[in-house]
Parts: C-alpha cells; structure tokens; sequence
C-alpha cells in the first residue's frame, strides 16, 4: 500500500543520483543513471534485520520496475555501535541516493546512530541532496524526542520541533505523548500508508491518508492535510 510514497521518494532521488553519476563518485561504476537506496534495518536489530531489509528491498525493485526506474539496493549493517562507525559501511551510505529506515523499535535508532560515523553519512549524502526515508520507527527516530513504549528518548532532529506518530488515527490521544517529551514540541500524526516529504517548513502530504498537525502545547489538531496538499512546520 506505500507504493505511492516509495514512487514519490524514488523519483525524488534522481537529481542526486545524478549529481553524484556526474561528479564520479563512489557508486557510480556499472549504470550510472541508477538511483542507489541504501536500507538501514537498525529498528529491527533485535528482531530478523536481514528479512526487513530483504523485504523492503523486495517491493522497492518491485515499485521500480514498475516504472522501468532502475535502482541498485543494498544493505548497510547497522546494528549496534561498533557497526556504526565502520568505515566501509559509512562510504556505502554517503554513497546514497535514498537511504531508508524501516520500522522496528523506535529507540534503538537513536541509540544506535546518534555522533557516529554512519549518522554524519547520513549527513554527507544529504548535502547532496539524497532523500532519507523513515518509516514507522524509523519516522520517530527522526524528530526531536521520538516516543517509546518506555516514555521516549532525545529523537536524532533531523526534522526539528517535533515529535513523529506513525499509524495515526482521529481517536489518538497526543496528552499522554505530550507529558513524556519537552516543552515546546508540536505532535505530526502520519496515518497508514501516508508520508510528508519535504525539508525545512516546506512539506507535501503523499499517500492515501491524512497528516494531523498538532501545533506546542495543543491537544486539538490545528490542521490536516491530504495528498499533495502542503503543509508549512517549524523550520
């Protein structure tokens, strides 16, 4: 049911793609007009990482070839620390076009890749304009206090001002949210198979569902925005 979101992000990763096919680095060799998504299963490194990274692998092929998009899918093991600052496995993510972070549990991310080496090359390909995809755990992990079934955790910020609620739906409570994180937080609720793409304050709603904005200190939504409708967050 994402395909629409994970055709939104691939399409979006073409102008890094070819920035980088361009410029000649790593990841270019082979065809250079393929967009490289890079998986990050570290949400599920309690679980069966290998099987949610194969299966998101899977329907992302899957989604491209539909399209006659060609991408080249790998996998960076980044399950604890020590994986985190490898070398070799941080070159493979700045390499990216598209790096995903699939669901799981949502503190293990930040507990994983906060100041290491595969966090700041998470950095580097967005500098150049590589798109970063998290779904579910992977969506919390990325706001300023991500949620977890034992209160929350400092989120890694990358989108800032806020926390992330995945499968939203009108009857969620954000009250019992808002005791657990810091002062000053707004609340984004995704529903299923609904993503926002953007950056800075500048986000487009994709997908089936809606997106529910829950501005500081509110209980009550200040707004909800549906597919292609825009929506201005704190920059």
């Amino acid at each position: 049911g994402d395909e629409r979101v994970a055709r939104t992000l691939l399409e979006l990763a073409a102008v890094p793609a070819l920035e980088r096919s361009r410029a000649c680095l790593p990841g270019s060799a082979g065809d250079p007009a393929a967009r490289r998504v890079v998986i990050l299963p570290t949400a599920a490194a309690r679980g069966r990482p290998d099987l949610v990274a194969a299966s998101v692998g899977r329907f992302l092929r899957d989604v491209a070839a539909e399209d006659d998009i060609l991408v080249r899918v790998d996998v960076a093991g980044v399950l604890d620390r020590l994986s985190a600052e490898e070398g070799a496995v941080a070159g493979l993510i700045a390499s990216a076009d598209l790096v995903v972070l699939p669901g799981g549990e949502p503190d293990l991310i930040p507990a994983v890749l906060r100041d290491t080496l595969a966090w700041r090359a998470i950095f580097a390909a967005r500098a150049r304009g590589a798109v970063v995809w998290g779904a579910s755990a992977g969506a919390m992990a990325l706001g300023a206090w991500c949620p977890t079934p034992d209160g929350g955790v400092p989120g890694l910020g990358l989108v800032p001002g806020l926390l992330v609620v995945p499968h939203f739906r009108a009857q969620t409570s954000v009250d019992h949210l808002r005791a657990q994180a810091p002062a000053g937080l707004g609340v984004l609720g995704l529903a299923e198979r609904t993503a926002l793409v953007g950056s800075g304050r500048d986000w487009r709603c994709v997908g089936e569902g809606t997106v529910t904005w829950f501005p500081p200190g509110a209980s009550q939504p200040a707004i909800g925005v549906r597919d292609g409708e825009l929506l201005k967050l704190p920059g």
